[in-house]
């Protein structure tokens, strides 16, 4: 059997100009996004490390990629410290809905922070190694309440600080995650004043009085 598998990419937000898509009332309306190239799991299993995942039938994403089977693929990092740092960003930044690919996006760019940078590399290999210790051998079978407390123990070192100020970035500015979460990007300021704010359903309407005037060209 043939597997087919779409590497891990997020286009600039800046520069696509199709990869978004929009909500009302709660639901995502899907726009074809420029799909990355499918390639097959031989290729993928060529770098230091791989992580591999499936998209929730029930995700927005899987009605936007055209394979439910992502990939990432590593350079610096091994297919076990990637799983520990994808599992500690989800602690980091909890969202029950959230696919794991958003969160790979992350993975990725503590990745290519390490390829460039030995000390980062070194950083981040250490951190792994001190959440390993705790279960005895793979930090990602501790329970989700014990990783809870894993990672709030670990708050003010170094590697809990890189792995920070790379997620608050990658994983919310990217278009996977718009999608997830219903933000327009793109369209920018204009599309949402003219929208009215529409496309925030899940936020509570503000008093009339508290938005002030809409403004315009003239």
């Amino acid at each position: 059997m043939s597997h087919r598998v779409i590497p891990i990419e997020a286009e600039p937000a800046a520069t696509s100009a199709h990869a978004h898509a929009h909500t009302h009332a709660q639901h995502d309306e899907t726009h074809a996004s420029h799909a990355p190239r499918s390639l097959s799991r031989r290729e993928w299993l060529k770098g230091t490390g791989v992580l591999v995942g499936t998209l929730a039938l029930s995700s927005v994403l899987a009605t936007l990629a055209p394979s439910r089977v992502w990939a990432l693929e590593m350079q610096a990092l091994d297919s076990h410290q990637g799983a520990v740092l994808l599992a500690f960003v989800k602690q980091q930044y909890p969202h029950k809905t959230l696919d794991d690919a958003v969160y790979a996006l992350v993975v990725k760019d503590l990745d290519g922070k390490a390829q460039k940078d030995p000390a980062t590399r070194q950083q981040l290999a250490d951190g792994i190694k001190q959440l390993d210790a705790l279960n005895g051998s793979d930090w990602t079978k501790r329970s989700p309440a014990d990783q809870a407390r894993d990672v709030a123990a670990m708050e003010g070192t170094p590697f809990f600080k890189t792995v920070r100020t790379t997620a608050i970035v990658s994983l919310y500015s990217n278009d996977m995650a718009y999608a997830h979460f219903g933000y327009g990007a793109s369209q920018g300021d204009g599309g949402y004043l003219n929208k009215g704010f529409n496309d925030l359903a899940w936020l509570p309407n503000p008093p009339a009085g508290a938005s002030g005037p809409i403004p315009t060209d003239s």
